[in-house]
């Protein structure tokens, strides 16, 4: 083989191979003749005519996101920063129309956000940004597809990912929450102090009432076992006077014995008169018939109440 042929058959081999190209997986070439739309290659082995059909792109059909930071101003005029995810692809079926009708996806999808977002937002306060974060975000996936469906596109997902006001504001809100937490906080200490001073008092008014009532008890005995002992006085022939009189004299000198047995009592010192017993005796039956009285009062009220 000479030169010559050598050239040719070089020349030919490399028409060959440039004929072939491949086109890898998630992924669509588009082929134009003489400068003119031909044809759409999926994924594999394919052949082409060397310098009549040439390759215009290679469409990507993965999922792609674009980030977009939008600023705006709230109903309560203040700015934030807000900051959507777009989620998007190139449908396989509209390949012609996403590579010739839009030359820059970016920039087509960044303007619909852009309009969606200062729409929505100045309709709301801060508080209601964060709490329909996801409403905004459904209102810009419904604005995308239908718009960007005409050019072949499909919108998988859109997010609010960020919402980023001032500075300021955001260490307001802070100083709003930690005193809204304080004054709750406040609350319940208050409600829990007047719950222990409610339940102290209410223990404190029945101890008051059990213990006068085991006073009036106490007393009621004592004057059942004088009773008991002016009986026994009137069997041996003592009148019910000198009976009680008896008896006040033996307490006297029963409560002298027992301080006289601790060194540490004071010792008070009673007039002595003839009729100091009398007058002793006196005082105590007025005490306990007004004791009487008192215990009959009460049963009347528990009554009343158990009714």
């Amino acid at each position: 083989m000479n030169g010559p042929q050598i050239i040719i058959f070089a020349l030919l081999l490399i028409l060959v191979i440039s004929g072939i190209f491949i086109v890898r997986q998630q992924t669509i070439a588009i082929v134009e003749r003489f400068g003119k739309f031909h044809s759409v290659r999926r994924p594999g082995f394919h052949l082409r005519i060397p310098i009549v059909d040439r390759i215009a792109a290679k469409v990507n059909l993965r999922i792609q996101q674009l980030d977009v930071m939008v600023e705006t101003k709230t109903k309560d005029d203040v700015f934030v920063r807000i900051k959507v995810s777009v989620q998007y692809l190139v449908l396989p079926d509209s390949v012609y129309d996403a590579y010739y009708k839009l030359e820059s996806p970016h920039d087509q999808i960044t303007s619909y956000v852009f309009d969606v977002v200062r729409a929505e937002v100045p309709k709301l306060r801060l508080d209601d940004v964060f709490e329909k974060k996801d409403d905004i975000a459904i209102a810009i996936k419904r604005e995308l597809e239908e718009a960007m469906n005409t050019y072949g596109y499909g919108i998988i997902k859109a997010l609010v990912t960020d919402i980023d006001p001032d500075e300021e504001v955001k260490n307001a809100m802070n100083r709003i929450n930690a005193a809204e937490r304080i004054k709750t906080a406040a609350e319940y200490e208050g409600e829990a102090e007047r719950i222990r001073i409610v339940a102290k008092a209410t223990a404190e008014a029945e101890s008051k009432r059990l213990q006068g009532q085991g006073i009036a008890d106490q007393r009621r005995e004592i004057a059942k076992g004088l009773e008991e002992s002016v009986e026994v006085l009137n069997k041996v022939g003592i009148n019910s006077q000198e009976a009680s009189a008896l008896i006040v004299i033996t307490q006297h000198y029963d409560t002298l014995h027992g301080i006289s047995e601790n060194t540490k009592s004071n010792l008070i010192l009673l007039p002595n008169s003839p009729n100091a017993a009398s007058d002793m005796l006196n005082q105590m039956v007025a005490s306990f018939s007004a004791s009487n009285e008192i215990g009959k009062m009460q049963r009347e009220d528990d009554e009343d109440k158990s009714r």
